[in-house]
């Protein structure tokens, strides 16, 4: 049994019934109205709810605590609200939960603190972005990601997010918008495979952690508009599914990991605004990425970009080539030097002492030596004849 009211114009407060027919329904969808007030804070046990869809309203408050009582929830969207709460840690009591959009809302603080005591096995798309959440990317949340972990996809058959409910299909999916390869993206049906994480537009800081890289079935990547700093992990490059990777408009800095040229389905890249440094790597998909993926990194070098460069493996080979340059030079120069001083030393001896008789006593033995060996040489081949 479902409630789907989207898109009415509907406005007024959440009645507190919603609560109660939790019980019986499974399918909420009162987003894209002008719902205000709060969310009705108790959701009883044994609550039978798999898809709540309240987003782009006009809700306020937090997120209630109680919604960790409908444990077959498995589609949670309240983007597009102003809602103002810390992350909801009852997430980890929804071991069913494969959706989770909690975009452009009011939540802040830290979601590295998250404490996973069950396996979020099957969350496969996350959005928290444009919110104001903190500290560190939370890599402990990740590591609970198994959804998208290596070697998920050849254990569980790929399915759209739907349900047959009282002889009517429900599609969870149905219309539901993700900021995907750069552009907003509404779907009208989800497979359990496609994976997306999304924490654009906050304020995390530290570096990205190198486990991301093990979230092998991960298709789209987004951690743009951050403070993140440090290098990009190499271990990005293990993404082997990856197709869309934004890590722009952050404090990003060293070179491009050439192991990215690994991410064979990568489509859209962007990198742009950071410190980032050194030759960009060539080769495979880096060849369809135009300037726009690089720009506002100064200290970049090689193609697309205009600006050439030498990379690291080049310069001590210059080096070398102008060390033995300098040395050629120095013997040349040694040579000349020598034979100038001795030139000189003797003409001064020529012209102070008259004649060197030392000098051509030396020249005539040589040249008798050299004439009584010819004349041997040609008496020696007359003989012959």
């Amino acid at each position: 049994m479902g409630l789907i009211l989207s898109e009415n114009n509907l406005d007024g407060t959440i009645l507190e019934c919603i609560e109660n027919l939790s019980s019986s329904l499974s399918v909420v969808d009162l987003g894209n109205n002008n719902f205000h007030g709060q969310i009705p804070e108790n959701f009883a046990k044994g609550c039978l709810l798999k898809s709540l869809r309240i987003n782009n309203n006009e809700l306020e408050g937090s997120l209630p605590q109680s919604l960790g009582n409908c444990k077959d929830l498995k589609l949670l969207n309240v983007g597009n609200n102003n809602l103002n709460d810390t992350f909801p840690n009852w997430l980890r009591n929804l071991d069913q939960l494969q959706v989770l959009i909690l975009r452009s809302n009011k939540f802040y603080g830290q979601v590295d603190s998250f404490d996973v005591t069950v396996s979020l096995n099957l969350l496969h798309v996350i959005d928290l972005s444009h919110n104001n959440f903190s500290g560190y990317l939370p890599a402990h949340f990740f590591e609970h990601l198994d959804a998208i972990r290596e070697g998920y996809g050849k254990k569980v058959e790929p399915k759209y997010m739907v349900d047959a409910i009282g002889g009517i299909t429900m599609n969870y999916a149905l219309g539901l918008s993700f900021t995907t390869k750069g552009l907003e993206t509404k779907f009208q049906s989800l497979l359990s495979i496609w994976t997306m994480i999304d924490l654009s537009s906050n304020q995390f800081s530290g570096e990205i952690p190198k486990m991301l890289g093990e979230l092998h079935l991960l298709i789209d990547l987004n951690l743009s508009h951050n403070c993140l700093i440090g290098p990009i992990p190499s271990s990005l490059g293990d993404l082997s599914e990856l197709e869309s990777l934004d890590l722009s408009s952050n404090k990003l800095e060293g070179k491009i990991p050439t192991e990215l040229k690994n991410l064979g389905f990568l489509e859209i890249l962007n990198l742009s605004q950071n410190h980032l440094k050194g030759p960009i790597p060539q080769g495979k998909q880096f060849d369809t990425f135009t300037n726009d993926s690089y720009l506002g990194n100064l200290d970049l070098c090689g193609l697309p970009l205009s600006k050439s460069c030498d990379t690291d493996e080049e310069t001590p080979a210059k080096f070398d080539r102008d060390g033995d340059e300098l040395n050629w030079k120095i013997s040349i120069l040694m040579g000349y030097g020598s034979g100038l001083v001795l030139g000189m030393s003797m003409a001064y001896i020529v012209f102070t002492t008259g004649k060197p008789w030392w000098l051509i006593r030396i020249i005539e033995r040589v040249q008798q030596r050299f004439a009584e060996r010819w004349r041997s040489q040609l008496f020696g081949e007359f003989n012959k004849l």
